[in-house]
Protein backbone atom coordinates (compact mmCIF):
# COMPACT_ATOMS: atom_id res chain seq x y z
CA UNK A 1 0.00 0.00 0.00
CA UNK A 2 1.29 3.86 -0.78
CA UNK A 3 1.50 5.75 1.54
CA UNK A 4 0.68 9.87 1.11
CA UNK A 5 1.45 12.67 3.87
CA UNK A 6 -0.97 15.41 3.50
CA UNK A 7 -0.06 18.54 5.16
CA UNK A 8 -3.05 21.54 5.23
CA UNK A 9 -5.20 18.20 6.00
CA UNK A 10 -7.66 19.89 8.41
CA UNK A 11 -8.67 22.97 5.54
CA UNK A 12 -10.84 23.69 3.28
CA UNK A 13 -8.89 22.05 0.34
CA UNK A 14 -6.64 19.37 2.58
CA UNK A 15 -9.91 17.56 3.83
CA UNK A 16 -10.84 17.10 0.11
CA UNK A 17 -7.55 15.41 -0.84
CA UNK A 18 -7.70 13.30 2.02
CA UNK A 19 -11.20 11.79 1.26
CA UNK A 20 -9.44 11.53 -2.34
CA UNK A 21 -6.62 9.34 -1.20
CA UNK A 22 -8.36 7.41 1.36
CA UNK A 23 -11.00 6.46 -1.36
CA UNK A 24 -8.03 5.70 -3.52
CA UNK A 25 -6.96 3.03 -1.13
CA UNK A 26 -4.20 4.84 -0.13
CA UNK A 27 -2.69 4.95 3.41
CA UNK A 28 -3.36 8.53 4.63
CA UNK A 29 -1.00 10.04 6.45
CA UNK A 30 -2.48 13.58 7.73
CA UNK A 31 -0.52 16.22 9.92
CA UNK A 32 -2.25 17.84 12.52
CA UNK A 33 -1.15 20.50 14.53
CA UNK A 34 -3.71 19.19 17.54
CA UNK A 35 -5.39 15.44 17.14
CA UNK A 36 -7.97 16.22 19.38
CA UNK A 37 -8.79 19.64 17.85
CA UNK A 38 -12.20 19.58 16.44
CA UNK A 39 -10.89 20.31 13.03
CA UNK A 40 -8.88 17.46 13.21
CA UNK A 41 -11.75 15.01 14.66
CA UNK A 42 -13.77 14.82 11.75
CA UNK A 43 -10.81 14.03 9.24
CA UNK A 44 -10.86 10.41 8.17
CA UNK A 45 -7.23 9.67 7.93
CA UNK A 46 -5.31 6.39 8.20
CA UNK A 47 -3.18 7.82 10.74
CA UNK A 48 -3.22 11.50 12.67
CA UNK A 49 0.65 12.88 12.79
CA UNK A 50 0.66 15.49 15.79
CA UNK A 51 3.34 18.13 14.74
CA UNK A 52 4.03 21.48 13.78
CA UNK A 53 5.55 21.36 10.53
CA UNK A 54 7.06 25.29 11.43
CA UNK A 55 9.03 23.15 14.02
CA UNK A 56 11.50 20.66 12.74
CA UNK A 57 12.05 18.87 15.89
CA UNK A 58 7.98 17.83 15.85
CA UNK A 59 8.39 15.82 12.88
CA UNK A 60 10.50 13.27 13.39
CA UNK A 61 8.90 9.73 11.38
CA UNK A 62 6.71 12.46 9.48
CA UNK A 63 8.06 10.78 5.88
CA UNK A 64 8.80 7.27 7.33
CA UNK A 65 7.38 4.98 4.06
CA UNK A 66 6.07 7.97 2.46
CA UNK A 67 6.04 7.82 -1.28
CA UNK A 68 4.13 10.81 -1.81
CA UNK A 69 3.65 14.77 -0.06
CA UNK A 70 0.80 16.82 -0.90
CA UNK A 71 0.96 20.31 0.37
CA UNK A 72 -1.74 22.79 0.88
CA UNK A 73 -0.42 24.35 4.00
CA UNK A 74 -0.62 27.95 4.50
CA UNK A 75 -1.86 30.31 6.92
CA UNK A 76 -5.79 31.74 5.46
CA UNK A 77 -6.04 34.28 8.51
CA UNK A 78 -2.53 35.21 10.82
CA UNK A 79 -3.93 34.91 14.23
CA UNK A 80 -1.25 32.87 16.05
CA UNK A 81 1.67 35.66 15.59
CA UNK A 82 3.11 33.13 12.73
CA UNK A 83 3.55 35.11 9.44
CA UNK A 84 3.38 33.71 5.52
CA UNK A 85 7.22 33.39 5.87
CA UNK A 86 6.61 31.23 9.07
CA UNK A 87 4.08 28.94 7.44
CA UNK A 88 3.62 29.50 3.41
CA UNK A 89 7.66 29.34 3.06
CA UNK A 90 9.25 27.99 6.23
CA UNK A 91 6.99 25.38 7.24
CA UNK A 92 6.96 23.95 3.69
CA UNK A 93 11.03 24.15 3.38
CA UNK A 94 10.78 22.13 6.51
CA UNK A 95 8.47 19.01 5.19
CA UNK A 96 10.51 19.33 2.07
CA UNK A 97 13.80 18.90 3.72
CA UNK A 98 12.53 15.55 5.49
CA UNK A 99 11.31 14.47 2.27
CA UNK A 100 14.66 14.60 0.66
CA UNK A 101 16.28 13.12 3.55
CA UNK A 102 13.89 10.21 3.20
CA UNK A 103 13.74 10.24 -0.27
CA UNK A 104 10.11 10.42 -0.88
CA UNK A 105 9.48 9.76 -4.94
CA UNK A 106 7.34 13.42 -5.63
CA UNK A 107 6.41 16.77 -3.73
CA UNK A 108 2.86 18.35 -4.62
CA UNK A 109 2.28 21.98 -3.53
CA UNK A 110 -0.75 23.92 -3.82
CA UNK A 111 0.13 27.32 -5.14
CA UNK A 112 -1.66 30.30 -6.51
CA UNK A 113 -2.57 31.13 -10.22
CA UNK A 114 -0.84 34.14 -11.32
CA UNK A 115 1.96 34.04 -8.59
CA UNK A 116 4.41 36.33 -11.51
CA UNK A 117 1.98 39.18 -11.44
CA UNK A 118 1.32 38.98 -7.67
CA UNK A 119 4.91 39.48 -6.33
CA UNK A 120 4.81 42.09 -3.99
CA UNK A 121 1.83 40.71 -2.22
CA UNK A 122 3.37 39.08 0.67
CA UNK A 123 1.09 35.63 0.73
CA UNK A 124 2.11 35.03 -2.67
CA UNK A 125 5.86 36.02 -2.36
CA UNK A 126 6.19 33.77 0.29
CA UNK A 127 4.46 30.85 -1.53
CA UNK A 128 6.38 32.07 -4.83
CA UNK A 129 9.96 31.66 -2.40
CA UNK A 130 9.00 27.77 -2.04
CA UNK A 131 7.80 27.03 -5.15
CA UNK A 132 11.50 28.28 -6.48
CA UNK A 133 13.09 26.11 -3.65
CA UNK A 134 11.18 23.11 -4.27
CA UNK A 135 11.54 23.35 -8.65
CA UNK A 136 15.86 23.64 -7.52
CA UNK A 137 15.47 20.34 -4.98
CA UNK A 138 16.42 17.07 -6.54
CA UNK A 139 12.84 15.55 -5.82
CA UNK A 140 10.15 15.19 -8.64
CA UNK A 141 7.41 17.76 -8.30
CA UNK A 142 4.32 19.30 -9.13
CA UNK A 143 2.69 22.35 -8.76
CA UNK A 144 -0.79 23.48 -8.98
CA UNK A 145 -1.81 26.60 -9.27
CA UNK A 146 -5.77 27.12 -9.12
CA UNK A 147 -7.55 30.01 -9.80
CA UNK A 148 -9.13 30.30 -6.42
CA UNK A 149 -11.16 27.67 -4.40
CA UNK A 150 -15.49 27.88 -4.00
CA UNK A 151 -14.18 28.79 -0.39
CA UNK A 152 -12.96 31.80 -1.61
CA UNK A 153 -15.91 33.18 -3.23
CA UNK A 154 -17.94 33.48 0.35
CA UNK A 155 -16.98 36.92 0.48
CA UNK A 156 -19.15 37.38 -2.95
CA UNK A 157 -22.13 35.50 -1.19
CA UNK A 158 -21.74 37.33 1.94
CA UNK A 159 -21.87 41.03 -0.23
CA UNK A 160 -24.92 40.20 -2.27
CA UNK A 161 -26.52 39.14 1.63
CA UNK A 162 -25.84 42.13 2.93
CA UNK A 163 -27.84 43.80 -0.25
CA UNK A 164 -25.31 44.86 -2.80
CA UNK A 165 -21.90 43.60 -4.26
CA UNK A 166 -19.29 46.19 -4.44
CA UNK A 167 -16.61 45.59 -7.65
CA UNK A 168 -13.90 47.90 -9.61
CA UNK A 169 -13.16 48.36 -12.54
CA UNK A 170 -15.39 47.39 -15.33
CA UNK A 171 -16.48 43.96 -13.42
CA UNK A 172 -15.86 42.38 -16.47
CA UNK A 173 -12.47 40.31 -15.69
CA UNK A 174 -12.84 36.69 -15.24
CA UNK A 175 -12.38 33.65 -12.90
CA UNK A 176 -13.17 29.92 -12.52
CA UNK A 177 -12.96 28.92 -9.12
CA UNK A 178 -13.03 25.52 -8.24
CA UNK A 179 -14.37 23.06 -6.01
CA UNK A 180 -12.09 21.29 -3.85
CA UNK A 181 -13.30 18.10 -4.71
CA UNK A 182 -12.66 18.74 -8.15
CA UNK A 183 -8.81 19.83 -7.45
CA UNK A 184 -8.34 17.08 -5.12
CA UNK A 185 -8.94 14.68 -8.48
CA UNK A 186 -7.32 17.09 -10.54
CA UNK A 187 -3.85 16.86 -8.46
CA UNK A 188 -3.93 12.63 -8.60
CA UNK A 189 -4.52 12.77 -12.76
CA UNK A 190 -1.48 15.41 -12.46
CA UNK A 191 0.50 13.23 -10.40
CA UNK A 192 -0.19 9.94 -12.67
CA UNK A 193 0.78 12.20 -15.56
CA UNK A 194 3.82 13.45 -13.81
CA UNK A 195 2.87 17.21 -14.59
CA UNK A 196 5.27 20.00 -13.27
CA UNK A 197 2.88 22.86 -13.39
CA UNK A 198 -0.87 22.70 -13.79
CA UNK A 199 -3.09 26.25 -13.56
CA UNK A 200 -6.10 25.01 -12.92
CA UNK A 201 -9.65 26.25 -12.36
CA UNK A 202 -12.87 25.13 -12.62
CA UNK A 203 -15.84 24.44 -15.13
CA UNK A 204 -17.24 28.00 -15.16
CA UNK A 205 -15.38 31.02 -16.88
CA UNK A 206 -17.45 33.93 -15.50
CA UNK A 207 -16.83 37.69 -15.63
CA UNK A 208 -17.29 39.55 -11.83
CA UNK A 209 -20.47 40.77 -12.28
CA UNK A 210 -21.87 37.09 -13.04
CA UNK A 211 -20.03 35.46 -10.21
CA UNK A 212 -22.24 38.89 -8.10
CA UNK A 213 -25.55 37.83 -10.06
CA UNK A 214 -25.25 34.29 -9.35
CA UNK A 215 -24.76 34.93 -5.45
CA UNK A 216 -27.82 37.48 -5.65
CA UNK A 217 -29.91 34.30 -7.56
CA UNK A 218 -29.21 31.48 -4.85
CA UNK A 219 -30.32 34.20 -2.32
CA UNK A 220 -33.61 35.07 -4.79
CA UNK A 221 -32.87 38.28 -4.71
CA UNK A 222 -32.65 40.89 -7.25
CA UNK A 223 -28.75 41.96 -8.30
CA UNK A 224 -27.95 45.35 -6.84
CA UNK A 225 -24.11 45.57 -7.86
CA UNK A 226 -22.18 48.69 -7.68
CA UNK A 227 -19.13 49.30 -9.71
CA UNK A 228 -15.92 51.75 -8.39
CA UNK A 229 -13.28 53.34 -10.00
CA UNK A 230 -10.34 50.95 -10.21
CA UNK A 231 -8.50 54.00 -8.36
CA UNK A 232 -10.15 53.33 -5.00
CA UNK A 233 -9.04 49.73 -5.10
CA UNK A 234 -5.56 50.65 -5.82
CA UNK A 235 -5.70 52.87 -2.44
CA UNK A 236 -6.70 50.81 -0.49
CA UNK A 237 -4.17 48.15 -1.02
CA UNK A 238 -1.79 51.10 -0.34
CA UNK A 239 -3.29 51.63 2.60
CA UNK A 240 -4.45 48.71 4.38
CA UNK A 241 -1.25 47.42 5.42
CA UNK A 242 -1.29 50.51 7.76
CA UNK A 243 -4.64 50.98 8.60
CA UNK A 244 -5.00 47.60 9.62
CA UNK A 245 -4.02 44.77 11.76
CA UNK A 246 -1.98 41.96 9.78
CA UNK A 247 -4.56 39.37 10.29
CA UNK A 248 -6.88 41.28 8.15
CA UNK A 249 -4.91 43.53 5.72
CA UNK A 250 -2.85 39.97 4.62
CA UNK A 251 -5.49 38.14 2.98
CA UNK A 252 -7.22 41.31 2.01
CA UNK A 253 -4.64 42.57 0.25
CA UNK A 254 -4.39 39.49 -1.84
CA UNK A 255 -8.63 39.52 -2.79
CA UNK A 256 -7.77 42.69 -3.69
CA UNK A 257 -5.15 42.42 -5.86
CA UNK A 258 -6.86 39.01 -7.62
CA UNK A 259 -9.19 41.16 -8.23
CA UNK A 260 -7.49 43.81 -10.41
CA UNK A 261 -7.07 40.98 -13.07
CA UNK A 262 -8.36 37.59 -14.60
CA UNK A 263 -7.77 34.63 -13.01
CA UNK A 264 -9.10 31.97 -15.31
CA UNK A 265 -6.79 28.59 -14.79
CA UNK A 266 -7.22 25.61 -17.45
CA UNK A 267 -10.91 24.80 -17.37
CA UNK A 268 -11.87 21.21 -15.42
CA UNK A 269 -14.54 19.62 -12.86
CA UNK A 270 -17.87 19.20 -13.13
CA UNK A 271 -19.15 21.10 -10.04
CA UNK A 272 -20.84 24.25 -10.39
CA UNK A 273 -20.59 27.71 -8.72
CA UNK A 274 -24.05 28.67 -8.68
CA UNK A 275 -25.03 25.47 -7.35
CA UNK A 276 -22.37 26.00 -4.57
CA UNK A 277 -24.04 29.11 -3.63
CA UNK A 278 -27.30 27.66 -3.65
CA UNK A 279 -26.21 24.89 -0.90
CA UNK A 280 -24.61 27.47 1.34
CA UNK A 281 -27.49 29.67 0.75
CA UNK A 282 -30.10 27.04 1.72
CA UNK A 283 -27.40 25.75 4.81
CA UNK A 284 -27.87 29.35 6.10
CA UNK A 285 -31.64 29.41 5.71
CA UNK A 286 -32.33 26.50 7.92
CA UNK A 287 -30.20 27.53 10.62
Amino acid sequence: MQTVLVAGATGYLGRYIVEHYMSMGWHVRALVRNADAARASGLEASELFEGEATNPETLHGIMDGADLVVSALGITRQRDGLTYWDVDFQANANLLEKALKHDVERFVYVHVLNAEKMQKVPLVAAKQAFVERLTAAPIKSTVIAPSGFFSDMGDFLKMAHSGRVWLFGSGQLKLNPIDGADLAEVISEAIREERDFVPVGGPDVLTQVELAEAAFAALGKSPKITILPDIIRRIALFLLPFTTRRHIHGPAVFFLSALGMDMVGDVSGKRRIADHFLYLAERESSR
